[in-house]
Formats: structure tokens, sequence, C-alpha cells
């Protein structure tokens, strides 16, 4: 068996495998890139009218939105510019994911979103775990992104042009041909074109879909450094004051220190050595120049941590990249343009198990 037949026959049964999933993994990838901008649209309760007045603070919008959404774990409180309303984030995994929006300045609850019954999270269900059970899906979907990430390396080992004289025909479709070779043409010529693109959302996805994954990219982007799992400083000993009080004087703090900030994310201590964990993004359209910051919840004293998620400033090249992984990911990191190309991406990129698939099919139909 020569090596060309060799890797064809690994493209053909990766693609047979991975075909369905790649399909769906896709074509939800592409619809929840722009999640935020259709909610944006269509739920008007995530804004609110904007007023020359301070926000109220946490102390006060807490016990507002535990009333309006009783008996429920309350993980953190999200402000948001002074047009939107306040998100309070209520999550326990595989129970519950509910948003409560607040009136920022008069305290009253707007509505009550519940994301896993949403259709984005019912998107975000498919394109992470196939709609199956958390424990089943991911380890799916994570296998299927290596095997499709070794399949664009063998479909461009397949595509590589062999001599001069078959060189201009491997970058354009020969439209003047039958259905078969219509279609090869197409599969071969937009699968190199989407090439590049297909390989950054198949690494991107693979930094999340395993562990051993993860920590070889960070190795190789840091030069040899171990990656660090994100940990919580312990809270210290101290003067002790109320956690309301932390809480506000805080967010007050941020809030007046850094005003160029998009919005605030407060995590509510989940026990009493942890501490207030709170993030402050300067830009809300991306994640990756957020400052994670960490405050003891006795005394109110920021807290230092060594790995990525602290302040922006302290992070390394290796650790920025990491950080870009989710804009990179959705295209995001481009800002709405890349979202529009990510999206026109991932459509061709759909595209590829289908066309394969009649690649297959019109060989074999060719044979009878």
């Amino acid at each position: 068996m020569t090596l060309k037949k060799f890797v064809s026959n690994i493209h053909f049964w990766f693609g047979m495998i991975t075909g369905p999933i790649v399909l769906v993994v896709a074509l939800t990838g592409a619809i929840y890139a722009f999640q935020e901008e259709i909610q944006d649209a269509t739920q008007p309760y995530r804004f609110v009218q904007k007023q020359q007045k301070d926000f109220l603070p946490p102390s006060v919008l807490i016990p507002q939105a535990n009333k309006a959404n009783p008996n429920k774990h309350l993980h953190a409180l999200m402000y948001h510019e002074k047009s939107r309303a306040v998100k309070a984030i209520y999550y326990s995994f595989d129970e519950y994911y509910d948003f409560v929006y607040l009136n920022p300045y008069t305290g009253k609850a707007l509505k009550i979103h519940s994301v896993q019954d949403s259709f984005f999270g019912f998107i975000l269900d498919g394109h992470f775990y196939l709609w199956l059970p958390a424990w089943l899906g991911q380890p799916i979907v994570a296998s299927a992104t290596l095997l499709f990430f070794l399949l664009l390396l063998s479909g461009l080992f397949l595509w590589w042009p062999r001599n001069k004289n078959n060189k201009r025909q491997k970058f354009t479709v020969k439209w003047k041909s039958s259905w078969r070779r219509k279609n090869y043409d197409v599969h071969s010529v937009l699968g190199f074109y989407v090439l590049v693109f297909a390989l950054i959302f198949a690494i991107t996805g693979l930094v999340w879909g395993f562990e051993w994954f993860r920590n070889s990219y960070y190795f190789v982007a840091s030069a040899g450094d171990k990656y660090e799992n994100y940990s919580e400083p312990k809270s210290l000993q101290g003067d002790s004051l109320s956690r309301t009080e932390i809480l506000d004087n805080t967010f007050y703090s941020l809030l007046k220190s850094q005003s160029k900030n998009e919005w605030i994310e407060l995590h509510l201590p989940e026990s009493d050595s942890v501490p207030l964990a709170v993030n402050v993004n300067p830009d809300a359209t991306t994640y990756w120049k957020t400052d994670y910051r960490y405050f003891d919840q006795q005394t109110g004293k920021e807290l230092s941590v060594s790995h990525q998620w602290g302040r922006f400033k302290n992070a390394t090249s290796s650790e920025k990249l990491m950080r870009m992984n989710y804009d990179i990911h959705v295209g995001g990191i481009a800002g709405l343009p890349g979202k529009i190309f990510a999206c026109l991406m991932s459509l061709v990129i759909a595209s590829l198990p289908i066309t394969g698939f009649l690649i297959w099919y019109g060989r074999k139909y060719k044979k009878r």
C-alpha cells in the first residue's frame, strides 16, 4: 500500500467517524458566535434607562435578587455600564442556571431568564455535549475534535499538488464537469481555503477538551513552563469586617479606581476560607483583558495569585495567549467582523462532512 493510499484510508475513516459530530459542532458554533448580539436585540430587559446617579450596592441588590429567585444559590452579581441591567447569576451544575436581571438604580427585578431552557442554552449544550449527558458528551466531542485535527492534516497531504501541471486546478472548481467532479473540487478547494481557520478552531477547542493537550500547548507557547491550574487564595487573619461591608466597599472602590471598565462581576464567597473574587473587564466584547482580583472576605485586603487568572498587567505573553482562547475560538478577538468571519468559516467547515459523504456515495454509485 502506498503512503497516499494509506493517508486516503485514514482520511476516509476519520471523516466517517467525525462527520456527523463536526457538522453539529460547526453549525452550533456558527450560531452561538452571535449569542450576545442576538440576545441584546431580542431581550429588552437587558437594558435600563441611563440615570445620572450611582448604582445601588450589592448589599441592596442581592436581597432583591434572592426574593425574585428564592431557594437557589446566588453565584455572582454582574454590573455592566449605566444603560444595562445588573445580572444576578444563579448556578448549580446540572440543576439550574438562571439570570435575574435587576434595575441597578431601583433594585427592581426585571426578568428571570433560565439559560438551560433558552435557545442558546440548547445550542451550547449541543456544541459542548451533543445534547448528551456531560460525562458522555464532553469526551465524545473532545475525541472527535482530535480526530478532526488529524483529518485536516491528512486532507492537506492529499490536496498537495504532486506536479506543476495540476497545481492550478487545486485552487479552483471545475464547474463544467460532472456532479461528482464538482463536488470533489468543492470539498478539496474549500477544505484548503478553510484549513488554517479549522485548525485554529480545533486547537482552541482541544485546549478545553483535554488537560494533556492544554498543558502541552502551554508548555510549547511558554517555551517550557508548566501550566498552573486555577486556585483561589485563602482568606487571611485580621480585624474582621462584615461580609456586606466588604462587598460594598470593594465594589465602589473598583468602580471609582477603574472607571474605564465595562463590567464588574463579583463572585460571592462559597465558604469562610475563600476570598471575594472579582472580575473587572475594560472591554465587554472580549474576555482576555479581564482583571481577576481577589479580596479577603474578612479584611478586604487584596490577595495575589501566581496563575494566569490574576491581574492582566502581571500576565506573561503565554498566559495572555491562554486567556485569548475563547475570544480566538469565536472570532471575538477581532470584534464583530471577526465573529462574522468565524461564522462563515464554521459554515464552510459544516459543509465538508456533507461533500465528503457525497464523494464516497458518488464513488459507490459509479461502481454500480
